[in-house]
């Protein structure tokens, strides 16, 4: 996921995304303190990807305001 790619999206998109990583975030974490997490990788790829995802929110929110 690029940011180029997300600032393409709408707020009401972005948010619904967000919310799908973050549940699959919850769901990668609970997996890898169980031990049966294939790849921890997969813990930092997600949690770059909500980031992404909250600086395009922030970057719009930051250019409503001037």
């Amino acid at each position: 996921m690029k940011a180029e790619d997300i600032r393409e999206w709408d707020d009401a998109e972005i948010e619904a995304r967000l919310k799908e990583l973050k549940q699959e975030q919850f769901k990668l974490r609970f997996h890898g303190s169980m031990l049966e997490l294939e790849s921890n990788a997969l813990i930092n790829q997600v949690r770059r990807d909500i980031a992404r995802l909250k600086t395009v929110l922030r970057e719009r929110e930051l250019t409503q305001n001037v």
